[in-house]
């Protein structure tokens, strides 16, 4: 592997599918390339390689703890008919104009993935949730995601993915308000203290005789 990296590329490992590992490297640029894209680890790649292609899914990637560059990449083999577990990127739809977020709201995105068991030849790329008709105190649930047939969610019971809550923090100019009458209220408190703190003018003392 240090040898590979001296050389500029990328170590890798193809292991699964009852055959030995495979130690491989990949080309730095297409690598980081296949990393900025968005469900990397829920696409199958087809790598070349010297004997011939092979269809491959990743499923680990270690990075560099000082540059972050990547420094070595798991895949495994799959076949078509292969029974895969995969974390799914979820896409929101009107997540801007919706009621709950006309009128305030906020999202709260419980879970930017969602891991699905389904054949490797059946991976979605996306799960798309739509908030149109969301408003203000609603949850949307997996039960409301349409899966494609033969994807079906790890988890059995119908989870939560995302939920509008009302906003939390008033804005600057709600508070200016607030503050000039409170500001309002005190200053008639204040100057009462001031006056008590005065001392009482001195009589002048009369002549002696």
């Amino acid at each position: 592997a240090r040898a590979t990296r001296r050389q500029g590329r990328v170590p890798a490992v193809i292991y699964g599918n009852g055959q030995a590992p495979t130690n491989i490297s990949l080309d730095p640029l297409e690598l980081n390339k296949a990393l900025h894209r968005t469900g990397f680890f829920a696409s199958l790649v087809d790598l070349k390689l010297d004997k011939g292609n092979q269809l491959v899914l990743p499923r680990d990637v270690q990075f560099h703890p000082v540059t972050d560059n990547p420094i070595h990449v798991d895949f495994m083999r799959v076949g078509s008919d292969t029974v895969l577990t995969v974390a799914v990127p979820v896409q929101f739809l009107n997540d801007t104009t919706c009621p709950g977020i006309k009128r305030g709201g906020v999202l709260n995105i419980v879970r930017h993935e969602i891991e699905v068991t389904c054949r490797a030849d059946n991976i979605p790329n996306k799960l798309v949730a739509d908030l149109a008709a969301m408003d203000i105190g609603d949850s949307l649930h997996i039960s409301a995601i349409a899966l494609p047939e033969g994807v079906k969610p790890t988890i059995a019971r119908d989870f939560t993915v995302a939920t509008i809550v009302a906003p939390t923090i008033q804005s600057e100019a709600e508070d200016k308000p607030a503050a000039a009458a409170a500001e309002g209220a005190a200053a008639p408190g204040a100057e009462g203290a001031d006056a008590a703190k005065k001392p009482d003018a001195k009589k002048p003392e009369g002549k002696k005789d």
